[in-house]
């Protein structure tokens, strides 16, 4: 199965090709990698305190991440997307099914990535700005958390669970995304924000709209689709079962959702919370994407 899964996609030479320079194939660069946590170490050696094991975390984020960035490497190299992060794979090829299988590794890799890169090895508590925030979108921070848990707790299949911060109004909103599905809005056509089990198709755009709850407008972004919403992602629980299993059983989603809530590094969240309102926070100069 791991040598099916490592086997090199060629197809995708013929969609997205570098021009050919004569040069030994070992010349040219592999942008994609496993980035480094801030606190990986510890999360090696200790795991997550009271949230995840050390085995866990080594099956979760090193060995998958692994898996995640070498199927990028083997499906980008000599071409021009080796060149490319994460995320802008994602929404270049959020269109395309003939490289879906492309998108969904990039996604991924950025999903899988932003999760634990939330993740902090003691409780932080909510800052104060950020609570009043969440009080203003959701009458009180309990009652984010509360709806926010359920959310994961009741998605029927994998997938990520995000708190996202609506631009125009800096609201936050609750957004599930299924399987690979990105919450970013120029990718709209991979959001997968409904589970296809129980919900019949519909536009990515009415679907994105109609779960946010918010009116549809026919102004804004081109990259977006009509009627998008601009917004920008703060944090995600990964709701895969490779996530949570080893540690928490069959039967146990809902334990690893509450520990995960108490090991969110809160800080880091109002910070990027602060930067889409232009409070003048220096969050990350690069983008996340960059490090995978």
């Amino acid at each position: 199965m791991l040598q099916r899964l490592l086997r090199p996609q060629s197809g995708l030479a013929a969609i997205s090709k570098k021009p050919s320079t004569g040069l030994p194939r070992f010349q040219y660069r592999s942008l994609h990698h496993v980035p480094q946590l801030t606190h990986e170490r510890i999360f090696k050696e200790h795991g997550i305190s009271e949230f995840m094991s050390p085995e866990g975390f080594d099956f979760a984020w090193t060995q998958y991440q692994s898996l995640m960035v070498e199927k990028l490497n083997l499906m980008t190299q000599d071409t021009a997307d080796a060149d490319l992060d994460t995320l802008a794979l994602v929404k270049k090829y959020a269109k395309r099914r003939e490289t879906a299988h492309l998108f969904n590794y990039a996604s991924m890799a950025h999903n899988n990535h932003f999760f634990f890169h939330r993740l902090s090895p003691v409780k932080v508590p909510l800052p104060e700005k950020l609570s009043s925030d969440m009080s203003d979108s959701a009458s009180s921070p309990e009652s984010l958390k509360q709806d926010f848990l359920a959310a994961a707790s009741a998605q029927f299949g994998p997938g990520f669970v995000w708190l996202v911060t609506q631009n125009q109004t800096g609201l936050l909103r609750i957004l599930s995304t299924y399987n690979a599905g990105t919450p970013y809005p120029e990718a709209f056509a991979r959001q997968q924000g409904v589970d296809m089990n129980t919900e019949p198709a519909a536009p990515a755009s009415q679907k994105f709209i109609s779960f946010l709850g918010l009116p549809m407008s026919g102004e804004g972004n081109a990259d977006l689709a009509p009627g998008a919403i601009s917004l920008t992602p703060l944090l995600c629980v990964n709701t895969w079962e490779h996530a949570w299993m080893m540690d928490y059983g069959i039967n146990g989603k809902d334990e690893y959702l509450e520990r995960w809530w108490d090991r969110v590094d809160w800080n880091a969240v109002e910070d990027a919370h602060k930067a889409t309102r232009g409070y003048g926070v220096n969050v990350n100069k690069r983008p996340l994407s960059y490090a995978i």
